[in-house]
């Protein structure tokens, strides 16, 4: 790939959930390809892998464009973090507060693994952007999603590979209902619908119980945060 195609290239973190869906439709408003990559690490919400295909199948009927823009989705199999983490993501235990002040939804490194991975992909595939939904203004307060680290890891990354990689993450400081009005910028009222309604946040990976702003148990962190979102972009108290 030559270097305008690199420039013109993003791959996007895509779990399957809002941030990051959000997040493909940033990459698909400004590069002309956008490829996907997703990570099955042995999470408990595994479920949100499996919500990745309609996502993607409601984003190429939302627009034309984006659906020619629309490259290949990968998946890389990393089950080895699952077992060295003891954290209630990736074991069946309830989330609790730790004594560090972190929930114990933190998987150490799990960032940092996610975006190396997603590099060394890059690399092969001859891209140079990557976009990930981390976020420091409305989350659980985990370091590997600061935007300090992110730089870090930017700066390391360039001269580990001897690449330009650029690490873009559009919702670093903007809080879950700016995230929600972002997706509304992006693809108006049918964008907001198929992430309500397609996408996958909850930590407990629950799809049972239907809620204004999506499926969810409705008391896991991640619940709680895109439930106040929702309800401070829909106007409500």
């Amino acid at each position: 790939m030559d270097d305008a195609s690199r420039s013109q290239t993003a791959l996007v973190l895509f779990s399957g959930g809002q941030d990051s869906t959000t997040c493909l439709a940033w990459a698909l408003a400004r590069f002309g390809r956008v490829e996907m990559l997703g990570f099955d690490y042995g999470q408990r919400h595994a479920i949100e892998l499996a919500c990745r295909d309609r996502l993607l199948d409601g984003i190429r009927a939302l627009r034309a464009d984006w659906a020619q823009k629309l490259g290949d989705s990968h998946t890389l199999q990393i089950a080895t973090l699952a077992e060295i983490s003891d954290t209630a993501l990736t074991r069946d235990v309830a989330i609790t507060m730790g004594a560090d002040g972190l929930p114990n939804t933190f998987v150490p490194g799990r960032n940092l693994v996610f975006l190396t991975f997603a590099a060394a992909l890059a690399y092969r595939r001859g891209i140079a952007h990557i976009i990930g939904g981390m976020c420091e203004t409305d989350y659980s307060g985990y370091p590997d999603c600061r935007d300090q680290t992110i730089r870090a890891l930017n700066a390391a990354l360039n001269l580990g590979m001897a690449r330009p990689f650029e690490l873009h993450t559009p919702l670093m400081w903007l809080d879950k209902a700016a995230t929600w009005r972002l997706a509304h910028d992006l693809g108006g009222t049918p964008l907001v619908d198929l992430i309500r309604e397609h996408s996958q946040t909850c930590y407990l990976g629950e799809r049972g119980t239907r809620h204004d702003w999506g499926f969810g148990c409705g008391e896991c962190p991640a619940c709680v945060l895109r439930a106040k979102g929702w309800r401070e972009y829909a106007g409500r108290s």
